[in-house]
């Protein structure tokens, strides 16, 4: 529907998430399934059954085709269960791609996201990530020259233990 009314998008942001929570030998096979054909594969596949998303791109290895020449963006979440084989795919998508002239980039989003509804610590400043300090490093990401593309980015508050 976007295409339709305003054209090929420059942008495409993949977030979908799935995650299998427990120990690892507590996990149950299925749900780890679930995670990955949520995070991963469905990345590969990705369709949208509702036709309502910002583009109609109906699987990933097509994103090239799309796009053509222009520079896009696919913007990941974090590197848990499914994610980090959405990882492997971003970066093979990156290598097989950035040589057509398209910017394929995995972001690591680790921490909370500060909001109105989900405020940090008094005694506890920036330890939670600012959104609009997140928007800055997807449009700095988005501005690179083409001679110095990176593929993956990770985003965490500066008080985090390791």
């Amino acid at each position: 529907m976007v295409e339709r009314e305003i054209g090929t998008p420059d942008v495409v942001v993949y977030n979908a998430s799935g995650r299998a929570r427990g120990a690892f030998t507590d996990l149950v096979a299925a749900d780890v399934a679930q995670a990955i054909a949520v995070s991963a594969f469905a990345a590969f596949w990705w369709r949208n059954r509702r036709r309502s998303a910002c583009c109609r791109t109906s699987t990933a290895r097509s994103v090239h085709r799309r796009f053509g020449q222009r520079e896009g963006l696919s913007a990941i979440g974090a590197v848990r269960d499914g994610k980090f084989a959405l990882r492997g795919l971003a970066q093979s998508m990156a290598r097989e791609l950035s040589p057509q002239g398209i910017h394929i980039a995995h972001f690591v989003i680790d921490g909370g996201i500060r909001s109105a509804a989900r405020t940090e610590p008094a005694d506890r400043p920036d330890s939670m990530l600012d959104p609009d300090a997140i928007a800055l490093s997807y449009w700095n990401v988005l501005q690179q020259p083409r001679s110095a593309w990176t593929w993956e980015q990770e985003l965490r508050p500066w008080v985090e233990k390791f």
